[in-house]
């Protein structure tokens, strides 16, 4: 009988892979227990090292070998068991290309420590020569291009460092959150990583599934996807949230232009992009620039329009009078805005 995709099997992840013959997965995406005794519905999030050391290690080796040749896996691991997600993947096979330090707002507060505002994320790949690896759909604008202006500078923008500060933790109050999980993955590091990692068509397979956020992004983007997950709750709500989603490629054709997650995408290059919209106002090269990564990301997520500038600013207008922007956290100084004209969308923005 063939494999279903596109759905959720309420299935522990090593017993499922386990009765797959041959590797059929372009992309794994892993959010595994961090054992830090965190309460969730049936899982024992507090073993003893050694049982916690094997089990990584026997999930991992299932993953593994369920990748295709040309495949990635990423694993978000803590502090306590980063180095060994790393050396066990070196044992099953696996090859590291980055070891991406995510870190976030709203972590933790602690009392006798320095508080904790950072995950470990591991992008690993089958082959070291042979995989995928969308640069176009994750590029950002640099600080040659952002701050000093230099004509030197790759219109095109950069790859993001290994170092991501771009993208908040969810707190409770977050429209995005579901509420019957108690540990969410945000979708903004995870269409990074689906974008650059995968191609329309290919599968995304998440082996603790959770919330669901790893499938709701592939869904959103056009890839087939697959996940597992121990609590037959979890998987229920999991379904639900599925069944609300609709790919990025199908709402473009509907009634309406710009849908929900149309404005998601586009906060999303905004807020990655470190760039106010007085900054864009007055920059065209910036604000072709912005217009560029948000059309390689329609493209990414299967989207055959393109916008014009003058639509991407009407839009963003839009946003920016609904207080719809994402806040911008500036690492460098902006570029000048002094004497700028008034932010409204005039002729001599267009000229």
């Amino acid at each position: 009988m063939p494999l279903e995709y596109n759905t959720i099997v309420n299935e522990d992840c090593v017993s499922f892979l386990g009765k797959q013959k041959q590797p059929f997965i372009e992309l794994i995406f892993a959010d595994p227990l961090f054992n830090s005794g965190y309460k969730y519905d049936v899982y024992e999030d507090h073993k003893a090292y050694d049982d916690y050391h094997a089990w990584t290690h026997q999930w991992m080796e299932a993953c593994a070998g369920a990748l295709k040749p040309t495949g990635s896996f990423w694993i978000a691991i803590g502090d306590e068991y980063a180095a060994e997600v790393r050396l066990i993947g070196r044992q099953v096979g696996l090859h590291l290309r980055n070891w991406i330090v995510w870190h976030y707002t709203f972590g933790q507060q602690t009392k006798a420590k320095f508080a904790r505002s950072h995950t470990h994320l591991f992008y690993f790949v089958r082959d070291p020569k042979y995989f995928t690896f969308n640069d176009k759909a994750v590029r950002m604008f640099s600080d040659r291009q952002r701050v000093y202006k230099d004509v030197r500078a790759n219109k095109a923008g950069k790859v993001p460092d290994d170092t991501w500060n771009e993208f908040p933790r969810l707190c409770g109050t977050f429209g995005e959150r579901q509420g019957w999980h108690p540990c969410q993955m945000p979708e903004t590091p995870l269409s990074r990583i689906v974008s650059a990692c995968s191609n329309v068509g290919d599968l995304v397979f998440d082996p603790f599934s959770g919330s669901g956020t790893t499938l709701v992004v592939a869904k959103k983007l056009s890839r087939e996807f697959l996940g597992t997950e121990l609590s037959s709750e979890y998987a229920a709500g999991i379904a639900e949230r599925l069944d609300g989603v609709k790919p990025l490629a199908e709402l473009e054709n509907e009634h309406s232009r710009w849908s929900a997650d149309h404005d998601a995408l586009l906060q999303r290059v905004y807020m990655v992009g470190v760039v106010s919209t007085e900054s864009l106002y007055a920059s065209r090269v910036l604000l072709e620039g912005l217009v560029q990564h948000f059309n390689w990301l329609l493209e990414a997520a299967g989207c055959k329009r393109t916008d014009t500038v003058e639509q991407v600013w009407a839009k963003l207008e839009d946003l920016r009078r609904e207080a719809r922007l994402p806040r911008i956290r500036v690492h460098a100084v902006e570029p000048s805005t002094r004497n700028m004209r008034p932010l409204t969308a005039g002729p001599g923005l267009f000229q």
